[in-house]
């Protein structure tokens, strides 16, 4: 009898844990998809974004990725983004990016049927498109734009050409980004919150001759798109 109940009470926390243990997993992934809508919705309506585009959350802590769907326009942010992000301007830094992706597949004949082509046949345009809207996206929503730089030195690792990639080089676009926030608002820049943070200073070291290109496209009071590298 006595063998009996201990198997019955083994069965029953084998059973229930689980359960418990999936319920709490359940509830703290609600959390984060409902902080995800607050922030990309946050950014649709103060830019008076007048498209529908949904948002996923995906629990996979493995994938450090985002991605609009061309087919409708739904973006999806995996769990390993939310790991290495220290705030929420860096959530919503790589919401605004997808969301301009989002926004373009919206645009051109049949709805914007056929932009997925364009997209392929011109990837890094749209990239660089995507960050820069991005920064106007951030400023309107009350957020600071610096934060893709930041999350930008984080997740993008550094290839050694982009010929036949579908993305710049990370060095290009992190510097295209600053290049925008330098013309366009550049109060982020005298007043910055991340002066001390890692990842931005890391950024100030690895960019330093591609800022130098830009101190002196400055001076010279230049309209020519600097080529960085």
């Amino acid at each position: 009898m006595k063998k009996f109940l201990i198997t019955i009470i083994s069965f029953a926390l084998f059973t229930i844990m689980p359960a418990n243990a999936m319920v709490t997993d359940d509830t703290q992934d609600g959390h984060v998809q409902n902080k995800i809508n607050q922030i990309g919705f946050r950014i649709l309506n103060s830019n008076k974004i007048p498209y529908r585009i949904t948002f996923f959350y995906n629990n996979n802590a493995k994938t450090i990725n985002a991605y609009s769907a061309f087919f409708d326009r739904s973006i999806t942010i995996y769990k390993g983004i939310i790991l290495i992000a220290d705030d929420e301007d860096e959530i919503a830094s790589v919401l605004a990016h997808e969301i301009s992706h989002s926004v373009d597949g919206y645009q051109g004949i049949l709805r914007g049927y056929f932009q997925e082509v364009k997209y392929l046949l011109s990837p890094k345009k749209y990239e660089y498109k995507a960050d820069k809207r991005a920064v106007d996206y951030l400023v309107n929503a009350g957020y600071n734009p610096l934060a893709i730089i930041v999350m930008d030195t984080k997740m993008m690792s550094q290839y050694r050409y982009d010929v036949f990639g579908t993305h710049p080089l990370s060095s290009r676009r992190v510097m295209e980004v600053y290049e925008y926030i330098y013309e366009k608002y550049p109060s982020f820049l005298a007043h910055n919150k991340y002066a001390d943070n890692i990842y931005y200073q890391n950024f100030l070291l690895t960019s330093e001759k591609n800022r130098k290109k830009l101190e002196e496209k400055i001076k010279t009071n230049s309209k020519k798109r600097l080529k960085y590298d």
